[in-house]
Order: structure tokens, then C-alpha cells, then sequence
């Protein structure tokens, strides 16, 4: 009874379209993930494109999302919320039902595309229409939750996926879509717009660049996504690529393969509640370098390993780093950026996501074909901690700047670090 209450209480602390939203993602992504992980062996072994050309897939989807990111934020502060995200999750489930149609390189690719445009609108649309909902110092824990719903759909879709693919590449590509576009007709059908367009028109079209001159002129904002979009080389050199290393050099087969994301997305479920709980009591930037090493340490460690459960240890220790680090950075942002510039600040976060989704698969793949196979997880590994040491230096040179700034009113309205 203890614990029903509990649960009770933490559902109307946050708003209902909050749930909705967690709800939502916990459908899409349990479609979508069924294929996901699994692309890069459909690109090698069912269509027989090179590694080094089907590396190439995941950087035109993550190079179009660097463009696509600008457009999420001027039209997720112009036009609202809820449309943007309504036409991503909608493109995406009608990407996924062409993609069963999609036998070569090109029109693949084309596909990737048009996920690659897709995809930023709602992650843009999402973050911002979270940060409206909840006010500040429920944040970091309203990011946890939505992460946690996130990854139990993500949990399902690469176990269930795994088996599915090994028959049929085209079942997979149908639930990605029924996913996506089930959750696109109940936004549709029950939530609301969460933009206020009073503050927005009050800084409409105030400078050249759209709206992004105030964030770009952010120097403390803008080191801070270079310095992360460093580090996210490592994550993604392992996500997109580690299916094919353990296949190809040690025979590792999809159905074992899916169990890998799978623990991944269980641990975003059953523990990054707990992990949240210690890492909110902390300064964010603090938090986000020890999260920052964790990524460096779990790709790198791919090196040493051999087998299933090697593999399994790296993923664990990584997936530490991601609870540790992506709730309290998307918190930072949230608050650090003014509530009529939120989706602009936001689109540039996930610029950064963007530039090292193109970068990394260019990286692990050259240091594969050039050097050797294990040569990615060095490459992740120095990349990591050079990021790291970004953040840490970053750190001590804001809270430098907030003693300076202590005596004055301005320093204490800021957001803590």
C-alpha cells in the first residue's frame, strides 16, 4: 500500500500531459528500436554494403540533422510544440514502412535523409514542450522519468527485435512504424500547445541569425555543447558500430547481440531513478564530467574484451555514464535557457548530438579499415577523456566566474553548475 501511494503522489506532482508524452515515447521507441540497433547488419549482410559505405548511412541521417536541428528551434519557438512534434513522429512511421521497399545503397540512404530531417523536430519539440510542463526543480527528475519510459520501450524493441530481424527484416520496419505513428495520433488527439505566445512575440525575429544570435553570443552555453559533442564521439562509434564488430571478428549473432541495448535500456529503467536521486545533489557540470568518463571508459573498454559477456561489462559501465550525464544535461540547458529562446537553446544541444553522430561512424570506420578493428574503442577511449577534460576545466573556470560574480544580484539568479 506504502508503495502504491508513492506512486500515486509521484503521478500528480507532474502535469497529465506529461504522462502522456512519457507514455508516448515508451510506444514509439518500442517499435522503433527493433531496427534500429540491428541497421548497420541489415546494410553489411542483407544488402552487402561495406562497412566503410554503410558507416556513411548513419553520418548523411546525423549530418542532415545538423540542419534540421536549426529549423526544430526556430519552429518549435515559433509555431509551437506540439505541430513539429507531430510532423517528426509522423514522417518517421512513413520512412519505416518505405524502408521495407529499400533493397540498395541509395535509396536507403535517401531515407536516412529524411529520418535524419525528421528526427530533430521532435527531440527539439519534446525537450521544450518537458521544460514548459515542469518548472525547475522538478526537472532533472521529469528528464529521468521520461528517460526511464524511453528505455523500457527500448528494452523490449531490440530482445523482441533481435528474433524478429533473423526472419524478417520487414516486420521490424512495420513496428517501427505502427510505433511512431500511434504515438503521433495521440498527441495529436489529447495534448495541448505548451508555447506562450505572448513571451514569444515579445522576442520575435530580434537579430539576423533567427533567434540563435542570444545563444550563440552565450559563450559559457556554446563551450559547454563543444565540449560534450567531443565526448559523444566515443558513445556513438559504439552504438552504431559495436553490432558489426562483434559479429564479424567474434561471430556474436543478432538474437545475443539485442541483449546488449536491451541491458542498457533496463538499467535506464530500474536505475536511473537511483542513480538521479544521487547525482541531483550535485553541481550539473560535475556530475556531467564524471558521466563523460564513464562513456570514455565503457567504449574503450570493447578493447580487452572478447566475448558476450565482456561485451555486456562495457555496455554496463557505459550505460552508467549515460544515466549519469544526459538527465543533468538536458536539465542545464533547460534552465540555463530563457522559456521564449527554450527550443533555439535546445536545438543547439542536440546540434552537438548531431555533429557526433556524423563524426564518430567516420571515425570508427576508418580506424577499422585502416589501422585494425580494436583501433575504434582506443579512438573512443582518448576522445572520451578529452572531453572530460574539457568539462572539468569548464567547471573550475565557472566557479572562478561565480565567486567573482557573488557580491552582485546577477550571480545569484543563475542557475547552479
Amino acid at each position: 500500500m506504502n508503495l502504491f501511494h508513492r506512486l500515486q503522489n509521484l503521478f500528480h506532482e507532474y502535469h497529465p500531459q506529461f504522462w502522456l508524452m512519457v507514455s508516448g515515447i515508451f510506444l514509439s521507441t518500442a517499435g522503433s528500436s527493433m531496427i534500429m540497433p540491428f541497421l548497420m547488419i541489415y546494410a553489411t549482410s542483407k544488402l552487402g554494403i561495406p562497412l566503410s559505405q554503410a558507416a556513411t548511412l548513419i553520418t548523411i541521417n546525423a549530418g542532415t540533422s545538423l540542419f534540421s536541428s536549426f529549423l526544430a528551434g526556430s519552429l518549435a519557438d515559433k509555431v509551437g510544440r506540439k505541430l513539429v512534434m507531430n510532423i517528426s513522429l509522423t514522417a518517421n512511421g512513413l520512412i519505416f514502412l518505405f524502408m521495407t521497399q529499400a533493397h540498395s545503397y541509395v535509396p536507403l540512404a535517401f531515407l536516412m535523409f529524411l529520418t535524419g530531417m525528421a528526427n530533430p523536430l521532435y527531440q527539439v519539440g519534446a525537450d521544450a514542450m518537458l521544460a514548459d510542463l515542469v518548472p525547475p526543480e522538478k526537472r532533472v527528475d521529469a528528464y529521468a522519468i521520461n528517460r526511464m519510459l524511453n528505455n523500457a520501450g527500448f528494452a523490449i524493441g531490440p530482445a523482441v527485435g533481435g528474433f524478429v530481424a533473423a526472419k524478417s527484416y520487414n516486420l521490424t520496419f512495420l513496428a517501427g512504424a505502427i510505433g511512431m505513428i500511434a504515438y503521433s495520433l495521440l498527441l495529436f488527439m489529447f495534448a495541448h500547445e505548451t508555447l506562450d505566445k505572448r513571451k514569444q512575440v515579445q522576442s520575435q525575429e530580434q537579430d539576423s541569425l533567427g533567434g540563435y544570435g542570444q545563444v550563440f553570443r552565450d559563450h559559457r552555453y556554446i563551450t559547454f555543447v563543444s565540449v560534450m559533442s567531443l565526448g559523444l564521439i566515443a558513445p556513438s562509434i559504439l552504438w552504431v558500430l559495436l553490432s558489426v564488430y562483434t559479429k564479424v571478428n567474434f561471430g556474436l549473432p543478432e538474437n545475443l547481440y539485442g541483449w546488449l541495448p536491451t541491458t542498457n535500456a533496463l538499467m535506464c529503467v530500474f536505475v536511473q531513478y537511483s542513480v538521479t536521486y544521487v547525482t541531483r545533489r550535485h553541481p550539473t557540470l560535475p556530475v556531467v564530467a564524471a558521466g563523460m568518463f564513464l562513456y570514455a571508459i565503457g567504449a574503450g573498454s570493447v578493447a580487452l574484451m572478447h566475448g558476450f559477456w565482456g561485451f555486456w561489462v562495457s555496455m554496463v559501465i557505459l550505460s552508467f555514464g549515460e544515466l549519469t550525464l544526459v538527465p543533468t544535461a538536458t536539465k542545464f540547458v533547460a534552465d540555463l535557457a530563457p522559456s521564449n529562446l527554450r527550443g533555439r537553446y535546445m536545438s543547439v544541444y542536440w546540434l552537438g548530438w548531431g555533429l557526433s553522430r556524423a563524426i564518430g561512424p567516420l571515425i570508427g570506420g576508418f580506424l577499422n579499415d585502416n589501422i585494425a578493428p580494436v583501433a575504434m574503442w582506443y579512438g573512443a577511449l582518448i576522445i572520451g577523456l578529452a572531453s572530460t577534460i574539457g568539462l572539468v576545466l569548464l567547471t573550475i573556470r565557472t566557479n572562478k566566474q561565480r565567486v567573482a560574480e557573488m557580491p552582485t544580484e546577477s550571480a545569484i539568479s543563475e542557475p547552479e553548475i
